[in-house]
């Protein structure tokens, strides 16, 4: 997956013993990622979380008592530093690594699963001034988040379902993680015989910004990650990008390899992104087999947004399928 995101497609993959390879120009993503191909046990987890030493009244090095309590700030604080410690020193093992995934995940949301009073998803957070705001509508202030018994009930809720057989098939998964631009990867010619992807929409989704206390928990610039993140403001920008992309994507491609390519409508469905999808991968050599429309319910993220359903914003996902002779 050239841009792997959270990590949807690698992780079903290696869920049905596939290889895989991930990439994507934003850290974040190997972050939320990797540690599930080594899914811990709770009792191990619940001992490694107890081994955690909790500094109490830790000050933070930017204002987020908008967002927690500040005892809760004390323990995120007390954890940031802790996984800050045993990744300068190459400690940092599988527990830590889901400990880093589900405490990122954690950090911002809507019910007493998260560390914060209620605000955005962790993917959209919200700046300092707009959660004051927030505070002052719904007259609220943060209350008190035990952080370690949140990671603990989170994980149990991630792993319910998973069989033994699929956690064996994650463990044994080749995995190869890349953190690079989606148009110049390192990847050999010739290797993939299956690629799932779904590229960012133009400039609909502010990648950088929704994620700065994800980057501030886990010392990721977020300056430099700006730099490097694609957020284009036109269709020809984005059209420009993906044709670069699709040359790289048949690069690696087997032959009687798939591309399957996830995009959707914007600005308000007027722009259907499919329709320029086609000519761009037929130009680098692909043949296109044909395109799955799904019409989509809206999420609660959507309705967040104040977004109508089936009005505004994106409808429906779209998926190219394109084929290498």
């Amino acid at each position: 997956d050239p841009f792997s995101g959270r990590g949807t497609t690698v992780i079903e993959a290696g869920i049905l013993g596939r290889k895989v390879i991930s990439n994507d120009i934003n850290p974040l993503s190997k972050i939320l990622c990797h540690p599930r191909f080594n899914i811990p046990s709770t009792k191990d987890l619940y001992d490694r979380l107890e081994s955690i030493e909790y500094k109490n009244n830790v000050i933070s090095d930017i204002d987020l008592s908008m967002f927690y309590h500040s005892k809760t700030l004390s323990e995120i604080i007390s954890l940031k530093e802790y996984l800050e410690r045993r990744n300068t020193m190459k400690l940092e093992d599988h527990l830590d690594e889901w400990i880093r995934m589900v405490a990122t995940n954690r950090l911002t949301g809507h019910s007493a699963g998260f560390f914060s009073v209620y605000t955005l998803p962790p993917n959209q957070a919200v700046t300092s001034e707009s959660q004051i705001k927030i505070n002052i509508k719904r007259n609220q202030n943060p209350e008190y988040r035990d952080t370690k018994k949140i990671i603990i009930n989170k994980t149990q809720d991630l792993i319910k379902y998973i069989t033994n057989e699929e956690i064996n098939n994650l463990k044994k998964t080749e995995s190869l993680f890349i953190n690079m631009d989606a148009r110049y990867t390192s990847i050999p010619d010739s290797v993939v015989q299956l690629s799932v992807t779904s590229p960012p929409f133009l400039d609909i989704v502010q990648y950088a910004d929704d994620n700065w206390l994800r980057c501030w928990f886990n010392g990721i610039d977020i300056k430099e990650i700006s730099k490097k993140m694609t957020v284009l403001k036109n269709l020809k920008q984005w059209c420009d990008v993906m044709g670069e992309v699709f040359k790289d994507l048949y690069r690696i491609t087997k032959k009687k390899g798939w591309v399957c390519f996830e995009v959707g409508e914007v600005r308000n469905g007027k722009i259907k992104l499919d329709e320029y999808i086609v000519p761009l991968g037929i130009k680098a050599g692909f043949n296109c087999k044909c395109i799955l429309v799904n019409e989509q319910v809206f999420t609660k993220t959507s309705n967040i947004w104040g977004v109508e359903n089936n009005n505004k914003g994106t409808n429906s996902n779209r998926i190219v399928i394109f084929y290498k002779e």
